[in-house]
């Protein structure tokens, strides 16, 4: 048996060398936050959202980190709170952000203020709205959330995906021209919510909920710019995929990134365990 090459890279030099350093530098902060977005990011990208699951190495580092002390681990994901909670299956420790930061579930409740009669009146009207969109174009169809919904396109034509969301653009602003309503245009998806949050806005709140010195953020889609922007110089941000970012790393989807936290992992590991 011949003796191992040492000019060969160990697996983990896979990711950009920056990105290992910036990594093993975040992970001696005194107290760390890891969130994440989940599709396209943890989990790959599914034609049906309710299959979607994290990678079996995301989800392994994953619980590695919740399990550290002076760590947290928060997702952070435009889907609807309870959806997120059944389809990631973590531990309560982890704290869980859905809706775009409308709902937030820490350590103790969850975070949503109830609708005003008025928003419950525009959410109905909303979802009359894309409802008759979605019904009149083929593999296109209505995701309810807490404080919106998605107008979901990936089983439709390139033609019909593009047509179905000029039309609920064009109908939702006709219906409801006095609200307030933000518009998120995603991967093969459009949401409509009634309510401005972002997930910026949810990366600021937790980074003071967890009193944490860095922050590390993952995610896939243009709703994900929002955090990246919220990021400090000495944070990092890990754009999953293609697409024009403010993340100041990038690696190819959902096998790296969970390279990339596993990294992490054994990192902040070693950090924790001299400190």
């Amino acid at each position: 048996m011949s003796a191992p090459d040492i000019d060969t890279p160990p697996p983990y030099s896979k990711l950009p060398e920056p990105l290992t350093g910036a990594l093993r530098e975040l992970a001696r902060q005194p107290k760390l936050l890891i969130a994440l977005d989940f599709d396209g990011t943890l989990a790959p990208e599914v034609d049906d959202p309710a299959t979607a699951r994290a990678l079996p190495a995301a989800r392994e580092a994953v619980l590695r980190l919740v399990s550290m002390p002076r760590t947290r681990v928060a997702l952070v994901s435009g889907r609807g709170l309870a959806d997120l909670e059944r389809v990631a299956d973590l531990p309560d420790e982890v704290i869980l952000v859905g809706s775009h930061g409308a709902e937030i579930r820490l350590d103790t409740d969850t975070e949503l203020s109830p609708l005003l009669p008025e928003e419950r009146d525009d959410l109905e009207t909303l979802g009359g709205v894309l409802g008759g969109v979605a019904s009149g174009i083929d593999e296109v169809w209505v995701e309810p959330k807490p404080v919106g919904f998605a107008l979901h396109t990936r089983l439709a034509t390139e033609a019909d995906s593009r047509v179905a969301k000029l039309e609920a653009i064009a109908e939702v602003r006709s219906a409801l021209e006095d609200a307030d309503v933000v518009v998120r245009d995603g991967k093969n998806v459009i949401e409509f919510a009634i309510r401005t949050t972002t997930k910026g806005e949810a990366i600021e709140h937790l980074r003071r909920y967890t009193s944490a010195d860095g922050v590390f953020f993952a995610g896939d889609d243009v709703t994900d710019e929002d955090a990246f922007e919220a990021l400090g110089p000495d944070d990092v941000g890990l754009k999953s995929g293609e697409g024009a970012t403010l993340a100041n790393f990038r690696v190819r989807g959902p096998a790296e990134v969970a390279v990339a936290l596993s990294r992490l992992a054994d990192f902040r590991e070693g950090d924790v365990h001299e400190q």
